[in-house]
């Protein structure tokens, strides 16, 4: 598996200073955090919502293998907005770990938009198919009654 080294000084803060190593992460690791900050609908399976924060945050930690003695890193920092991760640290983290696990620019859109926004599914030929059939049907049952009504027309003249 892939590692990347990061050697950060102290321009985001004494605390944060030092040598951090990202390992990549498993398909499954990152697919089990993306589930696990996802909401579906029941009734659709569309998402409903989904925590890019979380997401992020979570990635951030599986992938970080090691860091400073003093392990200025926690899961609680990273989502904290009061007592946070600086953004410029988080943003560097960020793309440092998206990198490396390969997050396209569609599965971060993905992650990042509402199901609503845009359909992720496509329809399948078999339902353009049922679809068809039975607009067929419907059009034959049409067509049978429009030739009822007009023999029984010619046979009351």
């Amino acid at each position: 598996m892939r590692s990347e080294i990061l050697d950060v000084d102290e321009r985001f803060g004494k605390e944060y200073a030092g040598r951090y190593v990202f390992a990549e992460i498993s398909w499954a690791k990152r697919s089990r955090i993306i589930q696990k900050h996802t909401k579906y609908s029941p009734i659709t399976g569309q998402i409903v919502n989904s925590d890019y924060i979380a997401i992020q945050a979570e990635t951030i930690m599986a992938s970080l293998k090691e860091q400073p003695s003093n392990k200025p890193i926690t899961l609680d920092k990273l989502l904290s907005e009061e007592d946070g991760v600086p953004i410029a640290l988080g943003e560097l983290f960020s793309q440092t770990v998206n990198r490396l696990n390969t997050l396209s620019v569609d599965e971060t859109a993905f992650l990042s938009a509402q199901s609503e926004d845009k359909n992720q599914t496509l329809p399948s030929r078999s339902f353009a198919s049922a679809k068809n059939s039975g607009g067929r049907q419907t059009s034959s049952s049409g067509n049978q009654q429009k030739q009822s009504n007009s023999s029984s027309s010619s046979s009351t003249s």
